[in-house]
């Protein structure tokens, strides 16, 4: 978990990374009902009173409003894989609650914005789904009306990679009307039974 301070803030700030004409679209597969769901921010998370969150499908970022000339070591801070509480120190905590879902601690971190907001990056350890609220019971998204940033597919690590491509072979097949992977996997298997068992009845048996 890092923390930058005001020097880093203001003397080492991270670059962007560089755009690529090579680019991939990824959607929600998730196909609940979302009733009450409010629709996202353009950052794909919600605009709150007390701050604001977006995500992508591998990083949460929170912007919290502070009062101008705010130092670093008032910021009282304190993460775990499925909590998160931040806010100033001698004060109630601004966001203190269970998160969606798990992050990865050692990669993520806050920093002080111009000495009047805080940002705060985490990272999920589920890279393939969108979170619906930033906090267990907080306000929810709609996740399917959540849009992804252009990226590379090579920027993913392979189990994300893999886990990508799924979700994205999958709604190729059912805009198509075809099975998906897993009704795939599941008629090659009924098919092996039916081989290895020629005197079973298999009548009744659905093929997924």
């Amino acid at each position: 978990m890092a923390i930058l301070s005001d020097y880093e803030e203001e003397n080492h700030k991270p670059t962007a990374k560089p755009s690529s004409s090579t680019t991939y679209e990824i959607t929600s597969n998730i196909k609940k009902e979302n009733k009450g769901a409010l629709a996202p921010n353009k950052g794909n998370g919600l605009d709150l009173e007390k701050y604001s969150w977006g995500q992508s499908l591998q990083e949460v970022t929170i912007t919290i409003p502070l009062p101008p000339g705010t130092k670093s070591r008032s910021i009282s801070w304190e993460l775990k894989k499925n909590h998160l509480k931040v806010g100033l120190k001698g004060q109630s905590p601004i966001i203190d609650g269970e998160l969606f879902n798990s992050v990865n601690v050692d990669e993520c971190f806050w920093s002080l914005e111009d000495q009047k907001s805080v940002s705060v990056l985490l990272t999920k350890k589920d890279r393939t789904e969108w979170w619906k609220s930033l906090l267990r019971g907080g306000d929810e998204i709609d996740v399917q009306k959540a849009e992804p940033e252009p990226s590379k597919l090579s920027d993913l690590d392979s189990e994300t990679r893999s886990a990508v491509e799924k979700v994205m072979f999958d709604q190729r097949q059912k805009a198509r009307g075809l099975p998906t992977s897993e009704e795939i996997k599941n008629q090659e298997l009924l098919k092996k039974v039916m081989a290895e068992n020629p005197g079973m009845d298999f009548s009744r048996a659905k093929m997924f």
